[in-house]
Protein backbone atom coordinates (compact mmCIF):
# COMPACT_ATOMS: atom_id res chain seq x y z
CA UNK A 1 0.00 0.00 0.00
CA UNK A 2 1.33 3.35 -0.55
CA UNK A 3 0.07 6.23 0.55
CA UNK A 4 0.68 10.07 -0.47
CA UNK A 5 -0.46 13.65 0.86
CA UNK A 6 -3.14 14.23 -1.14
CA UNK A 7 -4.56 14.80 -4.31
CA UNK A 8 -3.92 17.60 -7.00
CA UNK A 9 -5.68 18.87 -9.45
CA UNK A 10 -4.93 15.84 -11.81
CA UNK A 11 -6.35 14.05 -8.99
CA UNK A 12 -9.31 15.76 -8.30
CA UNK A 13 -10.09 15.83 -12.07
CA UNK A 14 -10.19 11.90 -12.16
CA UNK A 15 -11.17 11.11 -8.87
CA UNK A 16 -8.16 8.40 -8.65
CA UNK A 17 -4.79 9.17 -6.69
CA UNK A 18 -1.44 9.48 -8.58
CA UNK A 19 -2.53 10.04 -12.15
CA UNK A 20 -0.05 13.26 -13.21
CA UNK A 21 3.00 13.11 -13.31
CA UNK A 22 4.16 11.74 -10.62
CA UNK A 23 1.71 8.81 -10.82
CA UNK A 24 3.45 8.32 -14.13
CA UNK A 25 6.84 7.87 -12.06
CA UNK A 26 4.82 5.98 -9.41
CA UNK A 27 3.89 3.29 -11.57
CA UNK A 28 7.12 2.74 -13.54
CA UNK A 29 8.63 2.35 -9.70
CA UNK A 30 5.99 0.15 -9.31
CA UNK A 31 7.03 -2.18 -12.57
CA UNK A 32 10.32 -1.90 -11.40
CA UNK A 33 9.76 -3.59 -8.33
CA UNK A 34 7.94 -6.29 -10.51
CA UNK A 35 4.40 -5.64 -9.63
CA UNK A 36 1.85 -3.58 -11.45
CA UNK A 37 -0.47 -0.46 -10.05
CA UNK A 38 -3.31 -2.96 -10.27
CA UNK A 39 -1.32 -5.53 -7.56
CA UNK A 40 -1.19 -2.45 -4.80
CA UNK A 41 -3.35 -0.17 -3.70
CA UNK A 42 -2.95 3.51 -3.63
CA UNK A 43 -4.49 6.75 -1.39
CA UNK A 44 -3.50 9.61 0.43
CA UNK A 45 -3.79 10.91 3.78
CA UNK A 46 -6.11 13.92 3.28
CA UNK A 47 -8.91 12.89 0.82
CA UNK A 48 -9.85 15.46 -1.23
CA UNK A 49 -7.34 18.94 -2.41
CA UNK A 50 -6.59 21.39 -0.11
CA UNK A 51 -7.25 25.10 -1.76
CA UNK A 52 -4.35 26.50 -4.23
CA UNK A 53 -2.72 22.92 -3.76
CA UNK A 54 -0.97 23.72 -0.34
CA UNK A 55 0.34 21.32 2.09
CA UNK A 56 -2.58 19.78 4.41
CA UNK A 57 -3.00 21.52 7.30
CA UNK A 58 -2.75 19.68 10.76
CA UNK A 59 -6.74 20.16 11.34
CA UNK A 60 -7.45 18.12 7.86
CA UNK A 61 -4.90 15.47 7.95
CA UNK A 62 -6.43 14.92 11.80
CA UNK A 63 -9.98 14.94 10.30
CA UNK A 64 -9.09 12.50 7.75
CA UNK A 65 -6.77 9.99 9.76
CA UNK A 66 -9.91 8.32 10.81
CA UNK A 67 -10.82 7.13 7.19
CA UNK A 68 -7.04 6.25 6.49
CA UNK A 69 -7.08 4.18 9.12
CA UNK A 70 -10.32 2.44 8.39
CA UNK A 71 -8.42 1.60 4.90
CA UNK A 72 -5.52 0.26 6.43
CA UNK A 73 -7.95 -1.98 8.76
CA UNK A 74 -9.60 -3.36 5.64
CA UNK A 75 -6.90 -3.54 3.44
CA UNK A 76 -4.44 -5.08 5.92
CA UNK A 77 -1.47 -4.32 3.65
CA UNK A 78 1.96 -6.31 4.05
CA UNK A 79 3.77 -2.90 3.98
CA UNK A 80 2.60 0.58 3.93
CA UNK A 81 4.77 2.60 2.11
CA UNK A 82 4.71 6.69 3.05
CA UNK A 83 5.59 9.11 0.42
CA UNK A 84 6.83 11.70 1.33
CA UNK A 85 6.95 13.93 4.82
CA UNK A 86 2.70 14.19 5.16
CA UNK A 87 1.85 10.70 5.55
CA UNK A 88 5.24 10.10 7.94
CA UNK A 89 3.51 12.65 9.98
CA UNK A 90 0.03 11.96 9.88
CA UNK A 91 0.13 8.00 10.74
CA UNK A 92 3.62 7.81 12.54
CA UNK A 93 3.72 11.17 14.00
CA UNK A 94 7.47 11.67 12.96
CA UNK A 95 9.33 14.48 11.18
CA UNK A 96 11.90 13.88 8.70
CA UNK A 97 11.37 12.60 5.62
CA UNK A 98 14.92 12.82 4.65
CA UNK A 99 16.37 11.26 7.49
CA UNK A 100 14.07 8.50 7.79
CA UNK A 101 13.03 7.48 4.58
CA UNK A 102 14.05 4.16 3.78
CA UNK A 103 14.02 2.95 7.52
CA UNK A 104 12.00 0.49 8.67
CA UNK A 105 8.87 1.75 11.22
CA UNK A 106 5.87 -0.26 12.28
CA UNK A 107 2.01 0.53 12.50
CA UNK A 108 0.15 -1.87 14.11
CA UNK A 109 2.32 -4.70 13.35
CA UNK A 110 2.48 -3.80 9.52
CA UNK A 111 5.95 -2.76 8.26
CA UNK A 112 6.59 0.92 6.99
CA UNK A 113 8.76 2.62 4.62
CA UNK A 114 9.00 5.95 4.44
CA UNK A 115 10.22 7.29 1.32
CA UNK A 116 10.31 10.24 -0.94
CA UNK A 117 7.31 11.18 -2.49
CA UNK A 118 7.56 10.75 -6.75
CA UNK A 119 6.52 14.94 -6.92
CA UNK A 120 9.83 15.25 -5.02
CA UNK A 121 11.32 12.71 -6.88
CA UNK A 122 10.34 14.68 -10.41
CA UNK A 123 11.64 18.40 -8.80
CA UNK A 124 15.36 16.85 -7.41
CA UNK A 125 16.16 13.75 -9.49
CA UNK A 126 19.47 13.16 -7.52
CA UNK A 127 16.69 11.58 -5.00
CA UNK A 128 15.88 8.70 -6.98
CA UNK A 129 18.76 6.65 -6.28
CA UNK A 130 18.23 6.31 -2.30
CA UNK A 131 14.29 6.33 -3.70
CA UNK A 132 14.91 3.36 -5.59
CA UNK A 133 17.06 1.91 -2.52
CA UNK A 134 13.94 2.08 -0.16
CA UNK A 135 11.47 0.64 -2.82
CA UNK A 136 13.84 -2.08 -3.47
CA UNK A 137 12.96 -3.22 0.52
CA UNK A 138 16.66 -3.69 1.33
CA UNK A 139 16.43 -1.81 4.71
CA UNK A 140 12.68 -3.63 4.95
CA UNK A 141 14.73 -7.13 6.05
CA UNK A 142 16.84 -5.70 8.17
Amino acid sequence: MFVGEGPGADEDASGRPFVGAAGQLLDKMIGAMGLAREQVFICNVVKCRPPGNRAPEPEEMAACLPFLEAQLGVLRPKVICLLGATPLKTLLGLSGITRLHGQRQEWRGIPVIPSFHPAYLLRNPEAKKPAWEDRRGEKLRA
